[in-house]
Formats: structure tokens, sequence, C-alpha cells
């Protein structure tokens, strides 16, 4: 009997009304029951976000910026989910709340289109990991080299030392050179012209010689040389040689074309540049030669 009582009394205790909200009584057994649900949306929110962290550090799908903010939004959600189960234990009515809310989204959305893009876009590139820290990218005919890949934009860097800003749907939409998705080897091309009387095969012969001499190329592969055409001025030849470092391809060409400059010079070959011959009919030479002795007398 004595249990009894004491039941009825809590009962009459968590049943004791504070408040009104929207018409409901608020009571101690709700207030009691939302601090409950909050407390076990948080506990719930750290178990969620330690297993997904473990996950994804396993898999290295993530760098440890993009990983962090992953998690933020996944706690921000679950904690949101936790305060819609305490409003309706209140008894607070959400269906005119989520009307509300849906009209704003519809505003929202639109305002914010480009940053809900780069979100999504944001998440996909760190689930799929097509772009990393550290890959070389052509985007919009720039070269760049990626330092962070983030939720909503990427930060890379120039070749002129300039970072900047790409919005990840750039990167998504758009088509995106990646020189070391797979691999860091990089194709790099020299072209030199040589004059139609060079012996043909002693410049084909110097110019791989020359490329195969270069410290600095990839051994796994060996140069190409390649005749690319008949020019107006010059025949046309193009020295390729494979290199582990995309981001120095400027620098290696530089070399290239400075090992290319004095091998040619070294044997005797003339590199060909636009030359333009003039022939006049015999209609226009005729006048101008009977002129010229006349002139001369007219000066003496």
């Amino acid at each position: 009997m004595r249990i009894e009582e004491i039941a009825l009394s809590v009962k009459r205790v968590l049943d004791t009304k504070l408040f009104s909200l929207t018409g409901n009584d608020v009571t101690i057994a709700s207030i009691v029951s939302v601090i409950v649900i909050l407390a076990v949306t948080w506990i719930l929110s750290k178990v969620i976000q330690k297993s997904v962290a473990n996950a994804v550090q396993k898999r290295d799908i993530a760098s440890a910026s993009s990983l962090s903010s992953l998690l933020r939004l996944l706690h921000y959600a679950i904690i949101l989910g936790g305060i819609f189960a305490s409003l309706q234990v209140l008894g607070i009515d959400l269906s005119a709340l989520f009307t509300a809310g849906a009209v704003l989204a519809v505003g929202f959305g639109f305002a914010l289109q480009n940053i809900t893009q780069n979100f999504v876009s944001g998440i996909i590139l760190i689930i799929e990991r097509t772009i990393r820290a550290g890959d070389v990218l052509e985007v919009e005919g720039r070269v760049v080299k990626v330092q962070k890949v983030g939720i909503r934009s990427t930060i890379a860097r120039t070749r002129d030392e300039e970072e900047i800003i790409i919005p990840n749907s750039v990167l998504v939409q758009g088509s995106v050179k990646n020189y070391t998705m797979t691999d860091a080897s990089y194709r790099l091309r020299a072209e030199v012209g040589v004059i139609y009387g060079s012996d043909m095969k002693t410049v084909q012969e110097t110019l791989y010689a020359t490329a195969d001499a270069i410290e600095w190329r990839a051994r796994s592969r060996d140069p190409v040389i390649l005749l690319t055409q008949f020019g107006n001025s010059s025949v046309d030849f193009e020295v390729c040689v494979w290199i582990d470092d995309p981001w120095k391809a400027r620098i290696r060409k530089s070399e290239l074309n400075d090992a290319i400059w004095w091998a040619l010079k070294e044997r005797g070959i003339t590199i060909a540049f636009p030359q333009l011959d003039v022939h006049f009919d015999k209609e226009v030479t005729d006048p101008v030669q009977r002129l010229l002795p006349r002139r001369a007398g007219a000066g003496a």
C-alpha cells in the first residue's frame, strides 16, 4: 500500500501543470521527457559520429577538414530531429510549422541555389574522391594544384603562386583534367622546325639523342620523335618525353627547348624561321630598271 501511495504522489507531481503552450498544458512529466529525449539525441549523435569517423578513416575517403565538416552537419541534423521530437512531446503541432517552412524553403531555394549546388557537389567530391589535395588539375584553361577540398569550395594554387577558390559545382558539373588521378605520368611536347635543306635523318637522330639524354625524364617510357607537318617555311618535328611531375611541366619544357637548341646548333642544323620571297613580273621590273639610270644621271 505504501508503494502505491508513493507512485500516486509521484504521478501527481509529474502531472503538475506548469504553464500552457499553444493551448496544451506543459507538465513536469513533459519537461522531463523533453530533457530525456534531448539527452538521448545528444548521446546518439556522438555514437553515430564516432562510427562514421571510424568508417571514413579506415577507408581513407576524406581529408580531416572534410570529415570534420561532414560530422558537424550530421550532428546538426540529428539534434534537429531531437528538437522536433521534443516539440511534439510538448504538444506543439508541427504541421503548420512545416507548411510555413515549405513556403520559406521554396523562397530560400531560389536564393540559395548556387550554395546548395556547391554543398551537394562537395559531398560528391568527398565520397567519390576523384579530386584530392595535391592533385594537379586543369580547370577552365588554368593549371592549378589542389590545396584543400571543402564542403562548399576547393582551394587551389596556380603556377603564379596565386590562391584561388573554386566552387565545387564547377569541379562536378564541368570538364576537369586531373593529371594525377591515377598516376603522375605526363607527356611533355616540344615543337621545332628545321629548314628544308636539312638532312632529316640527322635531325631525327639528334632530336632523339637529346631527348634521351634528359636527366629528369621518366625512364619507364622512351622518347618519341614525330614529323608533324611540312610547313610553309620549315619541316616541323615534335619531341615527346614523359615526366613524373605535371606541376613542373613549364620549367621542364623550357629546359627541353634549350637542350634542343644547342644540340641542333652543334650539328650545324638550322632552325627555320618564317621567310617570304617576293617575285615581280617582268612587266613590273622592266619599267623600274629603265628609271634607275635616269635617276642616277639626274642625281649626278
